[in-house]
């Protein structure tokens, strides 16, 4: 630098006649008064340049270190500039929102300036609002609010900001305040203001008061109706967000690719591809943006709803695959049971982060392919992909399906090792692998010990503690969870009624499944039913099960009419077991438990000959009874053995071993047999 230049950095800038702009004088120094800001984002984009006179402000965009800062903000305080409020919200805005972001040093000049400006408050906001420490953003607003000058009062950039650090946060109460504050001054009527508190509710789930602030704001445009329909969309409300189009239709509002993007997720929850096809041909037929995020939720809608041909003529087509297109044709081939495929278009690429593997492993899952999904885990560990969160209740989720609880302990020990933070939903997980692998006293340790329980942590605790038939323990969860305000859903009652069927208690089921509709505003599904008629039936109530299934909404499924012929066979009722049987062999002739079922009654009731039609009905249609399979985990490797299979290398061994275990039975039943006509002699 010259000397020339350095003398620029001390002396205050030249006036300039062209423009008419006020004086400032301060210790005998006039610095020029710098044009009033836009309040518009700065961008520190190295090509933008600042229309600005003073070289002090200029070297702001090249200013890297805060040494650097340090010095122009002595040289603006020596020559009076930082007096001017433009300048001074400059030097605060680069603080803020420049690549370092010194925020504490932001908060320092803003607190040492008289009256700043709103603008300095904005981006000093909206800078803590971007950083580590969310939060921080709202005492600045609360310290803004106090400090009163008129200069920074809050204004219609103030309150997007703030909206989103709660939605982010999910903050919905702290939201209803602010909007408060909003309506106070009478910005409600700003577009961005209304939309960003309507986004602010949508990302709480809290679609009540998301649509209350929607029905009653004068100003709505396509965001206001986008960020409705993807809030609904979001909680699972599909439906909803469906009807909340056609209100957008019948108003003349025309949709956009991300209006598209919430309808055709929409229609992947409700498994609709008829009505998903439609939408596809709307954005085709209208030319709508073909975005990344609007190909990527067609994919998964068709992948979902059963057309995985024209999912992956979509995926074909793309110019431009993200990781979200290859995880979305991956997920969509293993649900689809096409393991081979998905392991093909896996392998294909070359990069694999953590999410493609944790698609590979989902859909292992999802296909009930357990012990493919536990060696892809082993696969990528050998790769050098660090598992996260998602990854281990994929793999516990496999040890479940397996039953392999050596393995689901290892991953229990290994998320400890490496401090992976047991969260909600991997801590529910433990519980549901613990429970379903045998070992429930560890599932209530587990439990014990996530901080923050929600609905799923004790669906999985009752549900687990059904399956080992303590019905009073799964009870008194089921009320302490009431008690602690958290609202059961359909699959919490699934998990309670199987607890009453195990421990047969007939009334307290009734109350139940009575309260789902009274008392929670819950709709019985099939499966409440099926466990409804199963606790009947077992009862001998087979008359009451009966008339159950005759006031059902909707139409009895296979396992509703099981669990009824169950109960017949169980208690002699030919009569009404053969009107079940006719109605299982309607659904699936090829169901081999159905004649067995039938085979099994008329034995019982000593009606031989239709034992035997049964059992030659199931021969005349071929139907074969499916081989009983059992597993047992040895050493952490599971092993399956099916009857009468010999396709094992071991087999020799296996069935010399059952040879040699069922003399020793006979062996052992003879002497049992001899001491006791001893005994009896």
């Amino acid at each position: 630098m010259n000397i020339s230049k350095a003398k620029l950095l001390l002396l205050p800038p030249p006036l300039t006649p062209k423009l008419n702009r006020s004086l400032y004088s301060h210790s005998q120094r006039r610095t020029r008064s710098l044009p009033h800001h836009r309040d518009k984002p700065i961008n520190w984009n190295s090509t933008h340049s600042f229309v600005l006179h003073n070289p002090l402000l200029s070297l702001l965009e090249k200013c890297k270190l805060l040494l650097h800062l340090k010095q122009i903000q002595a040289q603006m305080i020596i020559n009076g500039l930082i007096l001017d409020p433009f300048a001074s919200s400059r030097l605060i805005a680069f603080c803020a929102l420049s690549e370092s972001r010194y925020l504490d040093y932001s908060v320092k000049i803003l607190k040492g300036i008289e009256n700043p400006n709103i603008f300095s408050w904005n981006v000093t906001i909206r800078g803590f609002s971007e950083s580590e420490n969310p939060k921080e953003s709202f005492l600045l607003y609360k310290q803004m609010l106090r400090h009163g000058c008129c200069e920074s009062r809050p204004d219609h950039f103030t309150y997007p900001v703030l909206f989103k650090v709660c939605a982010d946060l999910r903050l919905s109460s702290l939201g209803h305040m602010i909007l408060g504050h909003v309506l106070k001054l009478r910005l409600e009527l700003v577009s961005h203001v209304h939309n960003a508190s309507i986004h602010m509710f949508a990302s709480c789930g809290d679609m009540e008061n998301a649509r209350k602030v929607f029905d009653e704001s004068p100003v709505r445009d396509l965001v206001s109706w986008n960020c409705l329909i993807n809030g609904y969309k979001k909680i699972g409300e599909a439906e909803k967000a469906i009807y909340v189009y056609k209100l957008m239709e019948s108003e003349g509002v025309k949709p956009d690719d991300v209006t598209m993007i919430g309808l055709v997720s929409s229609c992947s929850m409700l498994g609709d591809l008829n009505r998903g096809k439609e939408f596809y041909e709307y954005v085709k037929e209208n030319g709508l943006r073909m975005t990344i995020p609007l190909v990527n939720a067609l994919m998964d809608m068709f992948s979902k709803c059963g057309d995985i041909h024209e999912a992956r003529r979509i995926f074909d087509n793309l110019e431009k695959r993200t990781i979200v297109s290859w995880t979305t044709m991956i997920s969509g081939y293993a649900r689809c049971g096409l393991l081979d495929v998905s392991r093909k278009l896996f392998d294909d690429m070359e990069e694999k982060d953590v999410v493609l593997w944790n698609a590979m492993i989902g859909g292992s899952v999802q296909a009930k392919r357990g012990q493919d999904a536990l060696a892809l885990f082993q696969e990528m560990q050998t790769s050098n992909t660090k598992p996260d969160e998602i990854t281990m209740i994929h793999c516990l989720s496999a040890c479940s399906q397996l039953g392999a609880l050596d393995v689901g302990i290892w991953i229990h020990r290994y998320i400890e090792k490496y401090s992976l933070s047991l969260n909600v939903a991997l801590g529910t997980s433990l519980v549901d692998m613990y429970a379903k692998c045998g070992n429930i006293s560890e599932a209530l340790s587990v439990f014990h010990g996530i901080q923050t329980r929600n609905s799923l942590t004790y669906t999985a605790i009752i549900g687990g503690l059904a399956l080992h038939g303590d019905a009073s323990t799964a009870i008194s969860y089921f009320n302490e969870m009431i008690d602690a305000g958290i609202a059961p859903d359909e699959i919490t009652f699934i998990g309670l009624l199987s607890a009453c069927c195990h421990g047969g208690m007939i009334q307290t089921g009734r109350d139940y499944f009575s309260q789902m509709k009274s008392r929670f505003n819950l709709n019985p599904q099939l499966k409440h039913y099926s466990i409804m008629v199963d606790l009947l039936g077992r009862a001998g109530l087979l008359e009451e099960a009966d008339r159950l299934m005759e006031s059902m909404p909707m139409e009895a499924d296979a396992a509703v009419w099981g669990a009824l012929l169950f109960g017949c066979r169980m208690h002699g009722n030919v009569e009404l077991g053969e009107k079940a049987a006719k109605k299982l062999l309607e659904l699936d002739p090829s169901d081999s438990g159905i004649y067995v079922l039938l085979d099994g009654m008329y034995g019982e009731a000593n009606m031989w000959e239709d034992a035997k039609r049964a059992r030659r009905m199931m021969n005349e249609r071929g139907v074969e009874k499916i081989p009983g399979c059992s597993s047992i985990e040895v050493n952490g490797i599971v092993c399956e053995f099916i009857v009468r299979d010999k396709s094992r290398p071991e087999s020799e061994k296996i069935y010399d071993r059952l040879h040699c275990l069922g003399r020793h039975m006979r062996s052992s039943l003879s002497v049992l047999f001899s001491e006791y006509e001893i005994t009896n002699n």
